[in-house]
């Protein structure tokens, strides 16, 4: 009962929604970094929200099943084919042992993507790791041995709750999320004041959300690092201490290019907090690739709680569809 990594594109690991309560040791809470993409992924085939899938980043890669199952990829689907068949992304396909699903190097949706995040059902089954299957690559704990994954790697596949009749069912999908923005725009985030905001000049407020910004090459999972004007703080602002921060955090170095923090960001820092993203928008940053132009938009507090709740609305949207085709409901996480 496993599958078989025969090409692990340029960073593959095992993610689940993440590891949480465990800040106070240090401890990032990691996952996916799109955990809307991952729980779509995991309600198509039947497994429960938290279920361990796959993280696969810029596609490349090439994994083969070992039985009959089902799998739904959500994200960029990177030209999936399963044995030359191509797999469109938020459908759920059934799967024969022996195929292959194979994803090209090149994102081919209208808004390109950065990664995709593959459920199969049973999610992979390995050792859990204070309460997650994540695997936190710069702790080396968690997934398979801790570590990105490689060619020849094997991953034991967990119980399915479908039956024969719904593993073999004919392929099926819903909708995905739209991003809000047109094809070839910049990528909208929703921002909220930081707890330092008041320590930069009205003149790097209207930069942060006046100008374009790109996301350069030095970014992963721990952040997205940030090219444009300089931000520069009020002249007398004092050293901070170091202080927690969560993703969507936008911090500024003495550089004065912000860095907007992932799911594997440390949980403290000492740069000052310009602004956070807010939590609806995060799946946007996961997915937006290297060069890619942002803007900053400021909004309230309202705002990001409409956000947050037109993004509740959705799941609940999928959840209630897929019931009316008789799929398992399985476990709900209402706090993706």
């Amino acid at each position: 009962m496993s599958l078989l990594i025969v090409k692990p594109g340029m960073l593959a690991s095992v993610q689940d929604l993440g590891r949480y309560g465990h800040r106070q040791l240090g401890i990032c809470p990691g996952g996916a970094l799109d955990t809307m993409a991952l729980t779509l992924a995991n309600r198509l085939v039947g497994n429960a929200d938290g279920a361990a899938g796959l993280e696969l980043t810029l596609g490349g890669c090439e994994i083969r099943f070992e039985q009959d199952t089902r799998i739904a990829l959500a994200g960029e689907a990177f030209g999936a084919v399963l044995d030359g068949v191509p797999v469109a992304p938020c459908w759920s396909v059934p799967v024969r042992a022996g195929q292959s699903l194979r994803l090209g190097g090149a994102a081919t949706g209208l808004r390109p993507g950065l990664r995709s995040w593959l459920a199969v059902a049973g999610g992979i089954d390995v050792p859990a790791v204070l309460g997650s299957r994540s695997t936190d690559l710069k702790a080396g704990f968690g997934g398979l041995e801790g570590r990105a994954l490689r060619k020849g790697d094997r991953l034991p596949i967990g119980a399915s709750v479908l039956g024969a009749s719904q593993l073999t069912r004919r392929p099926f999908g819903v909708h995905p999320p739209a991003w809000g923005d047109a094809p070839g725009e910049p990528i909208s985030l929703r921002v909220l004041p930081g707890p330092e905001s008041e320590q930069f000049l009205q003149a790097a407020h209207k930069l942060l959300h006046g100008e374009t910004w790109r996301i350069t090459p030095q970014s992963n999972r721990m952040g997205s690092r940030l090219a444009g004007p300089e931000l520069k703080r009020r002249r007398g602002a004092t050293d901070m201490l170091s202080a927690g921060v969560v993703p969507g955090t936008v911090q500024v170095p003495p550089s004065g290019q912000p860095i907007i923090l992932m799911g594997d960001a440390q949980t403290t820092g000492g740069y000052p907090r310009i602004a956070v993203v807010i939590r609806a928008d995060l799946w946007k940053l996961a997915q937006a690739p290297l060069g890619a132009l942002l803007r900053l938009v400021a909004v309230d507090e309202q705002s990001a709680l409409d956000a947050w709740n037109a993004r509740q609305r959705y799941l609940a949207q999928v959840a209630q569809g897929l019931g009316f085709l008789g799929w398992p409901a399985g476990e709900r996480h209402d706090g993706n």
